[in-house]
């Protein structure tokens, strides 16, 4: 095996490790046993200890005493840390976007958003009838979150705006945002009127409005993601 070979099979590994920990698969806490991933991925211990450190470097992994690689979890710290900065970047790209939007993008947008509604509003009518929501509904609720911040951020027109938050989400479990929003009907509202006002401010073509509303939302998702970890862990 060359060395290029090798060096592509790490990155191979860690990209397949990391996914399973952001969407959820593998658990906060989980101990990552070399034997056992290197027999699952049909590869020797050597590539899969060097993926795992590199997944450590990014801070998804974090080597403890007597357990070995260990799944970490993100603290409130690095949230709030990490969610300010995409605050500035997506009030940024909100910003941007509102010059030079399309109008297929603004139709898509609005689309996202009468979605994002609606998965929403079923969630709170589950709560009222004392239910809860399956799955099905935290999959339409994710789809629609990231369609409207995805349809801002291409519409920046800024290739390396896009990697950079992109970057900053590969960070972090995917279901952070909702295991801190779906407990309260309140803050559900909230988030949907967020949206709301983040669209309007682009349809009246105010790119400080934009930019304000958008930052201000990303802000306050990191907020309750942090306090949620400070007193739930």
């Amino acid at each position: 095996m060359t060395a290029t070979t090798h060096h592509g099979l790490v990155d191979r590994l860690a990209a397949a490790i990391q996914s399973r920990v952001l969407s959820g698969e593998i658990a906060t806490g989980t101990r990552l046993r070399q034997e056992s991933l290197a027999s699952e991925f049909g590869v020797s211990r050597t590539p899969v200890r060097e993926a795992l450190r590199q997944l450590q470097s990014t801070g998804i992994v974090s080597v403890e005493p007597n357990r070995g690689a260990v799944v970490r979890g993100p603290s409130a710290r690095d949230i709030r840390e990490a969610y300010a900065v995409r605050a500035e970047l997506e009030g940024f790209a909100a910003e941007h976007a509102v010059a030079h939007i399309e109008d297929a993008q603004l139709d898509q947008l609005r689309a996202a958003e009468r979605l994002f509604r609606h998965s929403i509003q079923e969630v709170i009518e589950y709560r009222q009838r004392g239910l809860e929501p399956d799955w099905s509904t935290e999959s339409e609720w994710e789809r629609a979150n990231n369609l409207f911040h995805a349809v801002i951020q291409e519409a920046a027109g800024n290739r390396e705006l896009l990697a950079t938050i992109a970057q900053l989400h590969r960070r972090f479990p995917r279901d952070l945002t909702w295991s801190a929003l779906s407990r309260s009907s309140h803050l559900l509202a909230e988030n949907v009127e967020q949206h709301a006002g983040i669209l309007s401010a682009i349809e009246a073509r105010d790119p400080a409005r934009a930019r304000r509303a958008m930052t201000e939302h990303v802000r306050a998702a990191g907020e309750l993601i942090a306090r949620r970890l400070e007193n739930h862990g």
